[in-house]
């Protein structure tokens, strides 16, 4: 096989092990029952420990192979206070218009008891750390290595995105056995595509400039927090003058992101210098 075929196969086995992994269970199809959430989370964390052998397994070219697995991953001291404030603030200012939108909830986080809540909530656990952190290693940390042997950094942030998208079509089962219709489905299923495609090469644009596992994790995790913007919002409830300061800051948000996106992301501020190398 040549040397691109052999890191897309890598990429399509890692995919595909992590999507199998949630369908070895004989559980109900609400996704957010307790007991599924629990053993999908058995399931993800063993392809979490697995996934670096298996991107072992399709390395050859020597600058990556010669590096630790810790290294290889993204979990590494130099840079790493930079890694965690930076991309989270540069995630932030693009949703500076549901941020402010939705302000209140800031508020909520400084309740203790929501933190005790929060605590023994399944869905809280699944969605805020445990599909952030096992999504972004697969599909990320242990992705792009594969790809950078055979493209360019910026080549590998568009490659990489699809394999992520594709893998929640699966959605599409539960929603069927649901009883949606097949119109609603297949609407529903190209748009989760076109949205989880496009944070893919945000993410791995992120890991590759900052070379820090936790730079894309910290992003995901706000953005599953936030959600898909509800733009409707914005015409519903506020009052005309509120609703010009929204409007406004929805569109600041996305300028001032497009401006700081290449300075915020250079790797100099990570002392990342591994993908300069390719």
């Amino acid at each position: 096989m040549d040397s691109y075929g052999l890191p897309l196969l890598g990429c399509f086995a890692l995919s595909s092990i992590y999507v199998a992994s949630l369908y070895i269970w004989n559980v109900p199809s609400n996704r957010d029952d307790p007991n599924v959430i629990l053993k999908r989370s058995i399931s993800v964390i063993a392809v979490t420990i697995i996934s670096p052998y298996v991107t072992r397994l399709f390395l050859y070219d020597s600058r990556l192979t010669s590096l630790s697995m810790w290294e290889l991953h993204g979990f590494r001291t130099e840079g790493l206070w930079q890694a965690c404030v930076i991309p989270l603030f540069l995630t932030a200012v693009l949703f500076l218009g549901p941020l402010c939108l939705e302000g209140g909830f800031i508020r909520l986080y400084r309740v203790p008891m929501f933190w005790v809540h929060s605590m023994t909530d399944p869905v809280w656990w699944r969605n805020y750390l445990i599909a952030p952190f096992s999504e972004e290693f697969t599909f990320r940390a242990c992705m792009i290595p594969l790809l950078v042997q055979s493209f360019r950094p910026m080549t590998c942030v568009l490659i990489c995105p699809p394999f992520f998208g594709l893998a929640h079509v699966h959605h599409m089962i539960q929603r069927l056995r649901s009883g949606m219709p097949w119109n609603q489905v297949l609407l529903l299923a190209g748009f989760q595509l076109c949205y989880t495609t496009l944070f893919g090469a945000y993410s791995a644009l992120l890991f590759i400039k900052t070379g820090h596992f936790i730079a894309p994790f910290l992003a995901h995790s706000f953005c599953n927090l936030m959600g898909f913007p509800d733009i409707d919002e914005l015409f519903v409830g506020p009052t005309s003058r509120r609703k010009v300061f929204l409007i406004v800051a929805h569109g600041m948000g996305v300028v001032l992101w497009c401006l700081l996106l290449p300075y915020l992301t250079a790797h100099g501020l990570y002392s990342n210098d591994l993908y300069t190398k390719f």
